[in-house]
């Protein structure tokens, strides 16, 4: 459930408020499980970026993996036994964190988010005049769906960022979305304007195709076609009756936007989801940079239909481990187009035939799946729900999960509780230290009243996350290059993040850019080059992409907070700030050049 739209804001001149005093638990972890930071000085805040990792997720992978062997899980010796039983109760874990019905999703296991969301876009199937419909503020993993789209022949189109605290107004979502023509007048139109857009785009009409991109089979065969021959399928892929079939054929395509923006913190509306779908889109719902700070109830009426997720996101370790948290019904109209180790029931050579296997998730994870890492979720999932103490790794206590013996006692020798408590208490520590640190960060002046920062998105708690975008100012009211800020903060103990965060439409709009009137000023023959080029032909420095674009500075500054942040994390930040810039006149001399955005 959105925790941001139903708190209250804590005080922020008040370093300890009220509010905040109830989340002294992780306080007391702070000095424990994430003492290596006090240890060595450090002053972490790009939580956005990584989470970090307790002392207790390493004891207790330790004691796992000293205690139990664990073998490749496509056998049946004991070895293979116990890794699959591991994986399996780990996915029973992740559904529960989700309070999903594990009858209606499943859980297939990637290397990240990006890997779950690049499963969507190739398998995607969209129907004749589709869409997808991207919303500005995505993360580049979610913009690059766009290039599987254009290659089926779907319509792409964004939704623009609006105003200063940079939302997205929801009836330029309702615009984007529109349902399909009813009547002989829309039939008719699509009739006549579709196959002369598949000519123009490829410059040449199979009659055959009707006008439409033709698609290699793999591509074009959802995934219970493979089936159709034996009938060896489950049982939402057989039909699953008049109304499924029905939904399949309303389907208009794919809204893909973030639960909360990775470059401002803003949260846009969960309610999106069944508003897409009342209009006949499937939703892929990136989760990666709110699920860190608060929870995704898939048990009311808030059902994407795909949700992508990094876990080193939410608590550290391990990394190398994301998934695709996807309902079974969206993912058995897939298609794959190939099959891999692990994906397939039967191949033959003889034959070019091959047919995946019966079981949805294993058609869609390729090759061995990470064994030893992914029981490590579960643990991580069990250390940020513990609400009294911290139950031991492997215990059924809190979880099915249990792949063995071995457990370490999550408790101190004085008995002190351990765990996170629950997402609640993590979700309103990281909202009062964001509404203080932003409080702070618009007071911040230079000696003669000059303000010192440009925020980004959101001033206040309201819908909004625990990341913070921003620039500074220097004497002279010039940005400060955010290279600088990157090289002098690490110097000094810091680890915050700069750039553009892998969201360049946030990036155009926190910067006022119209990309389009940029671009237009080149000449014909360079735009040529670059849309329809091959190779270096298509390349643009990034310098040359400033001065196109015009950027007065090319990227920014990012604070985020999570589970082991506290209020002298926040001071440690504006006492490097005051002393570092403060009636500084800086320049960007003997900074590196940019290698990508």
């Amino acid at each position: 459930m959105d925790m941001s739209s139903d708190t209250t804001p804590c005080d922020p001149f008040t370093t300890i408020s009220p509010e905040y005093s109830t989340t002294t638990r992780l306080d007391h972890l702070r000095s424990t499980a994430y003492s290596y930071l006090d240890a060595q000085s450090h002053t972490y805040l790009d939580y956005t970026g990584s989470g970090l990792c307790s002392s207790f997720q390493l004891a207790a992978h330790e004691a796992r993996l000293a205690s139990t062997l664990y073998g490749n899980p496509h056998s049946v010796n004991p070895t293979s036994e116990a890794a699959t039983i591991a994986v399996e109760q780990t996915r029973k874990r992740i559904l529960k964190h989700f309070n999903a019905d594990p009858e209606e999703y499943a859980v297939v296991f990637t290397p990240n988010a990006t890997g779950a969301a690049r499963l969507v876009g190739e398998g995607y199937q969209y129907k004749r005049g589709g869409r997808l419909v991207l919303s500005a503020d995505n993360h580049n993993s979610v913009n690059g769906l766009r290039e599987f789209a254009k290659r089926k022949g779907a319509k792409v189109e964004y939704v623009g960022i609006s105003g200063a605290d940079m939302r997205i107004k929801e009836q330029d979502v309702i615009t984007k979305l529109p349902t399909r023509r009813a009547g002989v007048i829309g039939k008719v139109r699509q009739a006549v304007t579709a196959p002369a857009k598949g000519c123009f785009g490829h410059l040449s009409c199979a009659p055959a195709s009707g006008g439409r991109i033709a698609l290699p089979m793999s591509e074009k065969r959802p995934y219970h076609q493979h089936h159709q021959q034996t009938g060896k399928t489950e049982e939402r892929e057989t039909g699953g009756g008049e109304e499924e079939e029905g939904e399949r054929k309303r389907r208009n395509g794919l809204f893909a936007y973030p639960a909360q923006s990775n470059f401002t913190g803003v949260r846009h509306p969960l309610h999106w989801v069944p508003l897409a779908q009342s209009r006949g889109y499937d939703v892929l719902l990136d989760a990666a940079a709110y699920l860190p700070t608060s929870r995704l109830d898939l048990s009311w009426d808030i059902k994407p239909e795909f949700i992508i997720v990094s876990w080193y996101k939410l608590f550290g370790y391990p990394t190398g481990v994301g998934s695709l948290i996807v309902k079974r019904s969206a993912l058995a109209k897939l298609g794959r187009p190939w099959f891999s180790g692990g994906t397939v029931k039967a191949v033959t050579v003889g034959v070019k035939w091959h047919q995946l296997s019966d079981r949805l998730e294993e058609a869609f994870e390729d090759g061995t799946v990470n064994f030893l890492s992914i029981p490590e979720v579960a643990v991580g999932l069990d250390w940020l729900d513990s609400k009294d103490k911290a139950p031991p790794p492997c215990s059924s206590s809190s979880s099915s999960f249990s792949p063995g013996p071995g457990s370490v006692d999550s408790t101190n020798s004085d008995g002190e509780r351990n765990g996170v408590g629950g997402m609640e208490i993590l979700d309103t520590r990281v909202r009062c230290l964001t509404g203080y640190f932003l409080e702070r960060l618009k007071n911040l002046r230079h000696s003669d009243g000059r303000p010192m920062v440009e925020i980004y998105g959101p001033t206040d708690t309201k819908m909004r996350g625990g990341c913070v975008a921003f620039n500074l100012f220097d004497a002279r009211g010039q940005y400060v290059d955010e290279r600088l800020v990157a090289f002098e903060s690490a110097a000094a103990g810091i680890s915050l993040r700069t750039g553009c965060f892998c969201n360049p439409g946030a990036g155009e709009a926190a910067f006022g850019l119209d990309v389009w009137a940029s671009f237009s000023k080149l000449p014909i023959s360079r735009l040529w080059r670059m849309w329809r080029g091959q190779g270096r032909d298509k390349e643009m420095s990034l310098e040359e992409l400033h001065r196109v674009l015009g950027l007065p500075i090319a990227g920014g500054i990012r604070v985020s907070f999570g589970v082991a942040s506290n209020e002298r994390d926040v001071e440690r930040f504006f006492e490097f700030v005051e002393k570092t810039y403060r009636d500084r006149v800086t320049g960007k001399e003997e900074l590196p050049d940019r290698k990508g955005c």
